[in-house]
């Protein structure tokens, strides 16, 4: 019988959770009944204390298949073959992302996370602060066990940038056109908010280039709506541009004091090679169609910023009459 099934769902598999101060027996098998793991806790009890489980098993998270027998489950908490959790990080745009991210599948919870990521002193061996951490986070898919500690999780996304900086002269990149990493890695997080298009990203990226190398203030809409914490606006008004947050390029000059996502990779590149142009301003056209037109001069920029507005003003109105026409 103990090599026969011996789970008692129906799903592709169930994950145990072992916290630590839980692996005494009567705690696990008080799990593996109010979670219907297995079909006997007498008989795993039985084989569990014959392979000397109990005093082995560690705490963790462990997966359990369907059909697996008895005997197979106490072995893999014996060896303690715990699941491997995968931690993928595409854009995230505040700390709390992060935060419910980790809490959301490992042992430490977001407010654990969180108040590390709000710690100069816990940020220090990085390097980065509370403001510009996310600026040693280069999204892609990172494996842990569940109850891997949080500085380990930090440590491995520190080293996975670092070994990103490290590769195809990116460093070398960034110092030619007069960026550090950090901070080339702060202007691709704004790039990467303006549009999903690759070839105006190129674009974009000269200007704000161009702006910075002039000293002009960068006016991003992204950093607005970072400041605001409002990733829903769709358009910026003129009140908008008076937020006292140091992330406000309306108001300060410069790049803001850190990223306001996690760009891609592919966008970080493509402010390190992004190309000459004289390039000093850009805004959406008119179609919708996600490009922009670019414009070295303002007088220009102002006729396709009016066709902008004025398209954009009639979506809104359009918009707004559907909603009403719904209503009644």
């Amino acid at each position: 019988m103990i090599f026969s099934s011996g789970t008692s769902f129906s799903e592709k598999s169930k994950y145990l959770i072992i916290a630590e101060g839980n692996t005494d027996k009567a705690a696990v098998l008080n799990l593996l009944d109010d979670q219907n793991i297995v079909t006997s806790t007498t008989l795993f009890s039985i084989v569990a204390s014959q392979l000397n489980l109990w005093e082995k098993l560690k705490p963790g998270k462990y997966e359990v298949k369907k059909g697996q027998s008895i005997l197979q489950i106490v072995r893999t908490l014996r060896n303690n073959h715990q699941a491997q959790i995968n931690l993928v990080i595409n854009k995230l745009r505040i700390k709390e992302d992060l935060a419910k991210l980790i809490g959301k599948n490992f042992e430490s919870d977001s407010a654990t996370v969180i108040n590390f990521l709000n710690s100069p002193d816990s940020l220090a061996p990085y390097k980065v602060n509370p403001d510009d951490v996310f600026t040693m986070i280069i999204p892609d898919t990172y494996t842990f066990y569940w109850n891997t500690p949080l500085r380990k999780i930090m440590n491995r996304l520190h080293d996975a940038g670092n070994a990103y900086w490290a590769k195809n002269n990116r460093i070398a990149s960034a110092e030619e056109t007069g960026l550090s990493p950090k901070q080339a890695y702060i202007l691709a997080s704004i790039v990467e908010e303006e549009t999903n298009k690759d070839d105006d990203r190129y674009k974009i990226a000269s200007v704000y280039l161009n702006r910075l190398h002039k000293q002009m203030p960068l006016q991003a809409c992204p950093t607005i709506k970072f400041a605001m914490k409002d990733f829903t606006l769709t358009r910026i008004y003129d009140k908008y541009l008076q937020n006292p947050s140091p992330f406000n390029t309306y108001r300060n000059k410069g790049l803001p004091p850190g990223p306001i996502c996690t760009p891609s990779p592919k966008t970080i590149d493509i402010v390190l090679h992004a190309p000459k142009t004289e390039y000093l301003y850009f805004v959406a056209k008119s179609d919708f169609s996600g490009y922009h037109h670019f414009s070295s001069n303002f007088a220009e920029h102002n006729q396709y910023a009016k066709e902008y507005q004025k398209a954009l003003d009639i979506y809104m109105a359009r918009k707004q009459q559907k909603a009403q026409d719904i209503a009644e």
